[in-house]
């Protein structure tokens, strides 16, 4: 239930009954029974689908990533509505493979990334269908939220020894699918488990799919041909971090095949995070069109005829300033990201980050993931057949290997 926010913008939709509530930390449990406290409370969320599974239309996923799969797949295959949390999937794999059962059992679904609803999302993707920069030639993204470089300074390397779990937290459910270990205090739940490996997607994962998704839907890109990752020097050096955590910075390249939208036959793609900031001649742009510092989440789309920077929450910007002033905007009408999914299940317009669209975007970011544990090397990536062809040691980072007793069926 990290996600407090999700339940009470549910709960806000008039057609909505919470019928039942779960987490693994009673503590949280108590916390979501107080905006729901006509729900029925579960610490197992197995329980909860073999008790309530005829009384639930839909299910949210808000829990760290590496259970995301187990806990949507299951929902799907029980014909259940799906909301999951962005990044979708902890594995590229685990991303097809959702995305997949989803369409074949023609349920609803919707990815976190809820900006996408807002109309300055909204309008930035109808201006890169209207082509109105020409064609582009380069995107630009990135996340340099302040504090995220120091959040994952403070994990890793893995403490020797842990302790017992507290009686409030079922520690054996909250690492799932993922090799067990020890409980450690404050390290990994509630907050840091997203510097982890074995748990979150780093920073790449957990923002990316927010940065990127407008320019996803409004340049029609498929999957990449290849994607590369630069990182942090004192990460790449260190034996035990790389084996457990995230680097604190990153400088990932993904070359998409392009269309009638870019200049030419690949279009790069470049993502930036923590203390990796986009090229000077890109911030020169923003800067000169007004802005006294690059906004820190973003994306910046260039193109023959200008750029498009798009920043996080916010509405799109045209430059030059003086070529674009004055450009007529699309009205769209205010919309919010969850009841527009809940309208879907009563039968309204697709949801705007259904999995079969937002799906392949989740897998190209995960596959960044990828390319982040094999630093420097471009990774050649054949997507109908879900294969890396050029390196053998990076196939083994597009699924893992579940913990008995909790695999996924159909990865």
């Amino acid at each position: 239930m990290m996600g407090g926010g999700d339940l009470g913008s549910f709960k806000s939709h008039p057609k909505v009954q919470i019928v039942a509530i779960c987490d693994v930390d009673k503590n949280h449990l108590e916390k979501a029974a107080l905006v729901a406290p006509d729900a029925r409370k579960y610490t197992d969320w197995r329980e909860m689908f073999a008790r309530e599974g005829d009384k639930i239309d839909s299910v949210n996923v808000t829990v760290p990533d590496h259970m995301h799969a187990l806990i949507a797949m299951s929902a799907v295959h029980s014909g259940k509505h799906v909301y999951c949390q962005k990044p979708l999937c902890h594995d590229v794999a685990e991303c097809r493979a959702l995305a997949l059962a989803a369409s074949r059992a023609d349920v609803v679904t919707q990815l976190g990334t809820q900006v996408a609803a807002g109309i300055g999302d909204r309008t930035g993707v109808q201006f890169l269908r209207d082509g109105i920069i020409g064609k582009v030639k380069k995107v630009i993204l990135c996340s340099n939220r302040p504090g995220a470089v120091e959040a994952y300074r403070l994990a890793g390397p893995r403490p020797a020894a842990g302790e017992r779990a507290p009686a409030d937290l079922d520690w054996d459910s909250w690492i799932g699918t993922a090799p067990e270990r020890p409980y450690v205090p404050k390290i990994y739940h509630p907050a840091k488990w997203r510097a982890w490996q074995d748990f979150g997607t780093g920073w790449s994962g957990d923002i990316g799919c927010h940065i990127f998704d407008a320019v996803w839907k409004g340049l029609g890109l498929t999957a990449p041909l290849s994607v590369v990752a630069e990182v942090q020097d004192s990460w790449k050096a260190s034996t035990l971090r790389r084996a457990d955590t995230w680097p604190q910075s990153n400088h990932i390249t993904w070359i998409f095949p392009g269309n009638e939208k870019t200049e030419g036959r690949e279009l790069p793609v470049e993502w930036f995070d923590g203390d990796k900031y986009p090229p000077e001649e890109v911030q020169a742009v923003v800067r000169a069109g007004g802005f006294q510092k690059y906004p820190p989440e973003s994306a910046m789309v260039i193109g023959t005829e200008g750029s498009m920077l798009l920043p996080h929450q916010s509405g799109p910007l045209l430059f030059p300033k003086e070529k674009f002033q004055g450009y007529p905007r699309p009205k769209f009408e205010p919309r919010s990201h969850f009841h527009h999914f809940i309208d879907a299940c009563f039968g309204g317009e697709m949801t705007e980050s259904h999995f079969g669209r937002s799906g392949p975007m989740a897998e190209a970011i995960i596959l960044g993931t990828v390319a982040i544990r094999m630093p420097d090397t471009v990774l050649r990536w054949n997507a109908a057949r879900l294969k890396i062809t050029n390196s053998t040691e990076a196939e083994r980072f597009l699924r893992r290997t579940y913990r008995k007793g909790w695999e996924v069926k159909g990865v």
